[in-house]
């Protein structure tokens, strides 16, 4: 197969849609064998604290119309760098605008964001046309189902799964909440969705939605390396007047498919959420579910030699 360009896309129609992919997965670092990433000694420490801060730069995106639910940059890159080397391989299966592209790209890792929507393709695609004075890694954004990821690779080539996914349907409703009304940035009463395709995991109740990612991860599990990592950022939402907690249902539905849950880091928003208020003073508590997300980490547990 004729090598792709560093930074490239594949659609419906595309030479390599739905083939096995030209892409490298292996360390091209100079780590000893049994170092598990390429930090140094004093930012493995910080990488410890269970409780994680970032900022935004210049390149992220924060305008929800191009998309309702992004990271930053800098997230992105810590949680790669904490769970890879150079050269090897990573995989978000909701990629989004891209950022796990960028990120990717910023720390020489070779990189697969897939998603099922044109616009969020081409937004992957502008942004990796950016210069860059970076390595050799090559970064691919597809369009297509999460569902067919594993058309597109051989079994344990992948030595992280980083993404965040559709939060189910609770996206997929006007936004009345007070936090919105005296803001001038066009939000109150707008649906923050992905989309309307009967296929988006944003469409779906929180039951169907919780099979489906239990489907499409156990689907995902022989890809990863044994001892690799699958980090999935998520929030909690409030939804008639009730707390949903997405992170305990991925957690069950995860280690039901395969997966050992390790860790879990809170992702501290409060330095980037604006004006956070007391809103449900005096008469209605609410819980600040705003200001923190989960970073839920999980491995492909180490194979069991049998006796």
């Amino acid at each position: 197969m004729e090598a792709l360009e560093l930074s490239s896309t594949i659609r419906e129609g595309s030479r390599d849609y739905r083939r096995g992919l030209n892409i490298n997965y292996g360390r091209t670092c100079d780590c000893k064998p049994t170092h598990i990433n390429c930090l140094s000694a004093k930012e493995w420490l910080k990488s410890q604290l269970g409780v994680w801060r970032f900022y935004y730069e210049a390149r992220d995106i924060r305008d929800k119309n191009v998309h309702p639910a992004t990271f930053p940059i800098s997230l992105s890159k810590k949680v790669i760098e904490l769970f890879t080397h150079e050269g090897e391989l990573v995989l978000d299966p909701f990629v989004g605008s891209g950022t796990t592209l960028v990120a990717a790209r910023d720390v020489n890792r070779n990189a697969v964001g897939f998603d099922l929507h044109k616009k969020y393709i081409d937004s992957c695609e502008q942004r990796l046309k950016e210069p860059t004075l970076f390595g050799k890694s090559k970064q691919i954004a597809i369009q297509d189902d999460a569902r067919n990821i594993s058309l597109y690779f051989e079994t344990e080539r992948i030595s992280l799964i980083w993404t965040s996914p559709p939060y189910a349907n609770l996206l997929n409703r006007e936004r009345k909440n007070k936090s919105r009304r005296f803001r001038n940035n066009e939000q109150l009463g707008k649906i923050e969705q992905y989309s309307q395709d009967q296929r988006d995991l944003g469409t779906m109740e929180l039951d169907e939605y919780t099979e489906a990612m239990g489907e499409i991860f156990e689907s995902l599990l022989p890809l990863l390396r044994p001892k690799a990592h699958c980090v999935i950022n998520v929030p909690d939402m409030w939804w008639e007047n009730k707390r949903i907690t997405i992170h305990v249902s991925l957690i069950n539905k995860l280690r039901k498919h395969g997966y050992e849950l390790r860790n879990v880091i809170i992702w501290d928003r409060t330095n980037i959420v604006n004006r956070i208020g007391i809103f449900g003073w005096p008469s209605n508590y609410i819980t600040m579910g705003v200001t923190f997300e989960y970073l839920l980490d999980f491995w492909r547990p180490p194979k069991t030699i049998k006796k």
